[in-house]
C-alpha cells in the first residue's frame, strides 16, 4: 500500500492539476453587477480588486452582446485606466494581451471575432492615453504597439461601422483613435508619424465602400494628432497629400464602385480635415496644412 506521504503529494499534485479548471468554472459575474458599477459612477467594489475584475472585463470585449461588450465592460476598462484603478503590472498585462488581439481571426469578414480586434485597439488607445500622461510601457512595448496598430489598420477586412443586432464595430475609427492617442507620446518617432499618415491613406485607398459612420472624421483626427507634434515633417505633408490626389485622378475616366469609394473617403477625409484644422490653435505651421489641404479639395471639387 502507498505511504501517507505518497498519498499527500498525489492529492497534491491533482489539486495543482484542477485548481485552475475550478476558478474557471466559478460563475462570473452577471450583467447587473457591472451595471451597478456604472450606476455608481465606475467606483471599485468594495472589497474587490479592479486588477481581478479587469481581467474578466477583458473576456467580455469579444460579447456579442453591445451592452456588456460596450456600455459595461470598455466603459468600466476605459475609467479604470484613466483613474489608476488598475496596478502597472496588470496594465501591462492587459496591453500585452489586447496587442495580440489584434491579430486575431485577421482576414475574417462578417463573423464576430471582429469585435475582440475592434474593442482591443478601443482599450488600448485608453492605454495609450494613459501612456501619453504617465508612462508605464517602456520603450519597447510603445513602439511595438505603434507598429501593431499600424498594421492592424490596413489589415483588418471587416469595415463594418454600425450594426442593427451587434451595434457598433467600427473597427477602423477605433484604431483610428489609437493611432491618436499614441500620437500624443513624447515617444513618437518621426519615422512612426510618417508610417501613421501612410497608414490611413492605405486604408482609405483599400476600403470596398464608402464609410458611413465618422471613420473619416477619427482618421482626420489621427492625422491632426501627428500635424500638431513639435518635431512633425511639414515638408512631408504636402507630398502625402498630392499622393492621395494622384490616386483619383482617373476616377472620372475608369470608374468603377472601388474608385468612386476611394475618391469619396478621400474627399470626407480632407473635408474632416480641414475642420479639425480650423479649431486648433492658428500657428504658422497649422495654417500652412489648412491652406494645403483647402487648395487640394478646391481642385477636387472644381
Amino acid at each position: 500500500m502507498p505511504s501517507n506521504r505518497t498519498g499527500y503529494r498525489a492529492q497534491a499534485t491533482l489539486l495543482l492539476f484542477f485548481f485552475p479548471l475550478l476558478l474557471a468554472a466559478q460563475p462570473q459575474h452577471d450583467s447587473a453587477y457591472w451595471q451597478a458599477i456604472a450606476k455608481n459612477r465606475y467606483t471599485v467594489p468594495e472589497h474587490e480588486s479592479a486588477d481581478a475584475l479587469s481581467r474578466e472585463l477583458s473576456a467580455l470585449l469579444v460579447s456579442p452582446d453591445p451592452e456588456l461588450r460596450d456600455d459595461l465592460a470598455y466603459s468600466i476598462l476605459a475609467r479604470w485606466i484613466y483613474r489608476s484603478n488598475i496596478s502597472t503590472p496588470q496594465l501591462i498585462t492587459l496591453t500585452d494581451e489586447w496587442r495580440a488581439n489584434l491579430k486575431a481571426g485577421i482576414g475574417e469578414t462578417n463573423t464576430d471575432s471582429v469585435l475582440h480586434r475592434s474593442f482591443s485597439a478601443l482599450c488600448l488607445s485608453s492605454m495609450a492615453a494613459r501612456e501619453a500622461k504617465t508612462p508605464f510601457m517602456g520603450a519597447p512595448r510603445y513602439h511595438q504597439l505603434v507598429a501593431e496598430a499600424v498594421a492592424y489598420l490596413q489589415a483588418e477586412r471587416d469595415l463594418r461601422g454600425y450594426d442593427a443586432k451587434l451595434h457598433w464595430i467600427h473597427s477602423t475609427a477605433h484604431t483610428a483613435d489609437l493611432l491618436a492617442a499614441l500620437a500624443s507620446s513624447s515617444l513618437l518617432t518621426k519615422e512612426e508619424g510618417s508610417a501613421i499618415l501612410s497608414a490611413i491613406a492605405a486604408r482609405l485607398s483599400s476600403a470596398h465602400e464608402v464609410y458611413t459612420q465618422g471613420e473619416q472624421d477619427r482618421l482626420a483626427a489621427a492625422v491632426v494628432a501627428v500635424i500638431r507634434r513639435s518635431d512633425f515633417d511639414a515638408s512631408a505633408f504636402e507630398p502625402w497629400l498630392n499622393g492621395i490626389h494622384d490616386e483619383d485622378r482617373e476616377v472620372w475616366t475608369a470608374t468603377s464602385p472601388e474608385s468612386l469609394a476611394r475618391f469619396q473617403n478621400h474627399n470626407y477625409l480632407l473635408q474632416a480635415l480641414t475642420v479639425r484644422l480650423a479649431l486648433e490653435s492658428d500657428f504658422p505651421r497649422i495654417a500652412d496644412c489648412k491652406l494645403k489641404v483647402l487648395a487640394l479639395l478646391k481642385t477636387r471639387l472644381d
